[in-house]
């Protein structure tokens, strides 16, 4: 295993740069400011590269003496093994506690919080109501809280979602990116990300899954450089100039009554070859995965050359490192 030194090797005493602003907790997007964000991905790219380089785990000690903890209330591949890997080549460690123990089913919540910040730095956290977030955060004011996923916002997503973007179009500013489907989670912690990072963002969903008016409102009030947040119940109309195309499952965990319903409601949503012509000639699909081929994207979609949801996937775990360097003040 080649051990070499990265950028990052000797940063245990580096403080943040000018333009990264210091967070406690990222339970939304909007807790970033724009240059924050901005850096997060800058830093996410430079990791990406070094590890293709063969600076593999563990290759700095950047997070030497500190610990992560995973606290899940729902599967997850991308977000759990992200996080692991990314602790562990950053020189950390990782504990994963059984989610009856973690997340309040044997004890209080607080009580939780405040066992945990006397042993690790960061607790990654992924249950289904934001509010059991903001009661872990209120609990204490020494660990870094990240929200892993709720059914309100998947904010360690939309980072992966931007750093794709950027390496496929140069920039994120600028750029137009179609979603189509459901206005859930990961709709929302993407519409504010292309807010503050300049991403024209278009959304079509049937009329009773739009996007909340109060994620759409957060955006507009991050809005910079001109972005352009727009809602529409066509398809077509949404996807027509795009430069990416992007969807998500009809059917998110813990709706699994409804399936049949929305099945129906989305029918006319799905991302086929037809839907994907409507964009620009060089447009490429995004997916944050698990996929339902058949029901939000064709086969042929998914698994074609203008795929990109593996990179979206692989970029998990860049951006993941690089926002627990932020959190832990090491960029």
């Amino acid at each position: 295993m080649d051990t070499g030194d990265t950028n990052l090797s000797n940063s245990d005493n580096r403080s943040l740069s000018p333009s990264v602003t210091p967070i406690r907790t990222y339970l939304s997007v909007l807790d970033l400011t724009p240059d924050s964000l901005e850096a997060c991905l800058g830093v996410a790219e430079r990791l990406k590269q070094e590890r293709r380089m063969g600076f593999s785990a563990p290759t700095t000690s950047a997070l030497s003496g500190h610990s992560l903890a995973l606290l899940f209330d729902k599967p997850s591949l991308r977000t759990r093994t992200g996080f692991e890997i990314a602790m562990r080549e950053l020189g950390g460690t990782v504990t994963c506690p059984p989610s009856a123990d973690a997340l309040g089913t044997r004890e209080e919540l607080a009580d939780v919080a405040r066992t945990l910040e006397r042993w690790v730095s960061v607790a990654a956290i992924r249950t289904f109501e934001q509010s059991r977030l903001y009661e872990f955060v209120k609990a204490t004011t020494k660990l870094r809280i990240v929200n892993a996923l709720t059914n309100e916002e998947h904010p360690c997503q939309a980072l992966a979602d931007c750093l794709t973007i950027k390496e496929r179009c140069g920039s994120v500013q600028g750029q137009t990116l179609a979603y189509i489907g459901d206005g859930n989670n990961v709709a929302t912690s993407l519409t504010h990300a292309a807010s503050m990072l300049g991403l024209n963002l278009r959304l079509a969903s049937p009329k009773d899954y739009s996007l909340p008016e109060e994620s759409l409102a957060a955006a507009r009030q991050a809005a910079r450089h001109g972005a352009e947040i727009l809602q529409f119940d066509d398809p077509v109309e949404a996807v027509r100039g795009a430069d990416a195309v992007y969807t998500d499952v009809w059917t998110s965990m813990g709706q699994e009554v409804e399936a049949s319903h929305r099945r129906d409601a989305f029918s006319g949503y799905r991302v086929t070859d037809s839907l994907m012509n409507e964009a620009n000639p060089d447009a490429f699909f995004m997916h944050c995965l698990p996929a339902h081929r058949g029901e939000e994207v064709d086969p042929a979609v998914i698994d074609g050359a203008r795929s990109a949801v593996f990179d979206q996937a692989e970029n998990r775990l860049h951006t993941q490192k690089a926002l627990l360097l932020m959190m832990l003040q090491k960029i």
